[in-house]
């Protein structure tokens, strides 16, 4: 099914919630296969021979073909694994040991290669005719897990990293994916399909990627957990980069436990990526261990008062989720700032441009068959395609960032080291260490935002997404509440390989605060 036979039109949404009624979604399903599983869940079943993993996948499958597209309705799934039926039913008839993600469903976002029947295009028509050389390091890992790839899901076109005037959400191959509260909402890039399919139920668990907000921010206004890790968690080889300095995958789930289990099998080493090295001698931990209810007693919390003030409604929950963390034992030092923050835009920029050239251009290299080889190659496709790659925005940022030197070039060098201490170890270490505390929290962001083409995105907050993306430090944000139906999240910000311990205190505060709620698919919001 084409991308442009998927676009949803603002003219439909109402009467495709009005179909809904509020209702249970009809279609298929095995009702076997409980709403809104967990990994835990699901593998009790199979394990006591309740469920087979075919049939879950076959279960996922007729979700995403009635949901994502016959209606058509959220548009977050690219393809579905033509080969996920035959990979669940050999995991059915293995007698070997069941890996720790055995027979779960997982959704994988479009710009993570795996070298099978499935494309991996960033959203772009210029990848269709070319395809990796092998799977990415963490789809071995996964498979090696025992998880069945279910498929590939919608994003913002190269991970949006292609204009300044970019709707989260839309790509060439995959049109405009929308957020399942309200249809009329945005999803929230880049990872928007990841986050709108796992929402709705369309797998178990997905992987995101991001470089400045594309975790956190399609799991806040999608109502997840979201994981963006320490840079060097997580391998990027194989991931169709942005920034070497940033990028990394994570995991988005509907529950802090799946969130802890699916980081635990991606983590790991691989010697291609160096940004793993640290992890050679000292492999990372099985992060399941970090879920304790008690995790948030004595913990010394920083609220990010800043970050805060842009919408009265998101300050009220924010309010409601400060007195959550001090009935669980938090303390709490408020406010406090990281002094550092307002001056990292600019630089973060000029890194970004640098190493998309040299990244993109890299990876090009890697891929088999026709298609571009360079981001001049990149370019000069959007322009003979513009009708169908340019049709709402351009191409301002890939231009930019062609204008470039190499990585060499002392500017980049200079600008990478100030930017990267100014976020980290002047930054967020120092706000740490001065109050001796253990973690920094904010809103994620503001509600979803209406989708529009014509201006592009035009959200509030989202800041608190920057200081730990430029210091490559980890970022989870935990459902805090919902304004008018649309989630909204809460920061958890640590140092440098924390993330145990910010695992530990988002699965305190969700406990105690079963914020979440599953959504509704309103056509709007009343």
């Amino acid at each position: 099914m084409s991308g442009s036979s998927r676009t949803l039109f603002v003219g439909i949404w109402a009467l495709l919630a009005a179909q809904l009624s509020g209702c249970a979604l009809r279609g298929p399903f095995n009702a076997h296969v409980p709403s809104e599983p967990s990994i835990a869940q699901l593998q009790s079943d199979l394990a006591n021979g309740r469920i087979t993993a075919h049939a879950i996948e076959e279960h996922y499958v007729a979700r995403i073909r009635a949901i994502d597209w016959d209606d058509p309705l959220l548009n977050s799934v690219l393809e579905v694994n033509p080969d996920a039926s035959s990979i669940a039913g050999a995991l059915d008839s293995a007698h070997s040991e069941r890996g720790p993600l055995f027979g779960i469903p997982v959704l994988l976002k479009g710009n993570i290669d795996t070298a099978d029947r499935m494309s991996t295009t960033a959203g772009s028509g210029a990848l269709l005719s070319s395809k990796p050389a092998r799977d990415a390091f963490i789809v071995r890992q996964l498979r090696a897990g025992g998880a069945v790839i279910l498929g590939k899901t919608n994003l913002s076109e190269w991970a949006n990293f292609r204009s300044k005037r970019s709707s989260s959400g839309w790509s060439a191959v995959g049109g405009q994916t929308v957020n399942p509260y309200a249809l009329d909402r945005n999803p929230c890039g880049s990872s928007s399909g990841s986050g709108a399919a796992v929402a709705a139920d369309l797998a178990v668990v997905a992987v995101g990627t991001e470089t400045d907000g594309s975790i956190v921010c399609p799991s806040s206004v999608n109502g997840l957990v979201g994981i963006k890790p320490t840079v060097g968690l997580i391998s990027r080889s194989g991931i169709i980069p942005i920034s070497a300095s940033q990028d990394t995958a994570g995991p988005m789930t509907r529950t802090v436990t799946d969130a802890a289990a699916l980081l635990t099998v991606l983590a790991g080493y691989d010697p291609e990526d160096p940004a793993t090295a640290a992890l050679r001698d000292q492999p990372p931990p099985d992060y399941r261990r970090f879920l304790n209810v008690d995790g948030l007693k004595g913990v010394r919390v920083g609220v990010l008062r800043n970050y805060a003030g842009f919408h009265e409604r998101v300050d009220t929950l924010f309010e409601q989720a400060l007195a959550a963390l001090r009935a669980c034992g938090a303390v709490l030092v408020d406010p406090v700032e990281i002094p550092t923050a307002s001056k990292l835009d600019e630089d973060e920029q000029s890194v970004l441009l640098y190493e998309f050239k040299d990244g993109i251009n890299r990876y090009l290299m890697t891929r088999q068959g026709k298609g571009p080889r360079t981001l001049a190659d990149l370019i000069a496709y959007n322009e003979e395609h513009a009708a169908r790659e340019m049709p709402y925005f351009k191409q301002e940022l890939f231009v930019e960032a062609q204008a470039k030197g190499p990585l060499s070039d002392a500017r980049y060098l200079e600008t990478r080291e100030r930017v990267k201490r100014l976020a980290g170890a002047e930054g967020i270490d120092v706000t740490l260490a001065k109050d001796h505390l253990d973690v920094l929290v904010a809103p994620t962001m503001g509600p979803a935002w209406s989708t529009d083409l014509v201006n592009g995105d035009h959200f509030l907050g989202g800041g608190v997404s920057t200081p730990p993306a430029v210091a490559g430090y980890p970022h989870v944000t935990v459902p805090m509440g919902a304004v008018a139906g649309l989630p909204v999240g809460l920061s958890l910000v640590g140092t440098a390989w924390s993330e145990g311990r910010l695992i530990s205190y988002a699965y305190a505060f969700e406990q105690a605060t079963h914020a979440r709620r599953p959504p509704s698919f309103l056509a709007t919001i009343p």
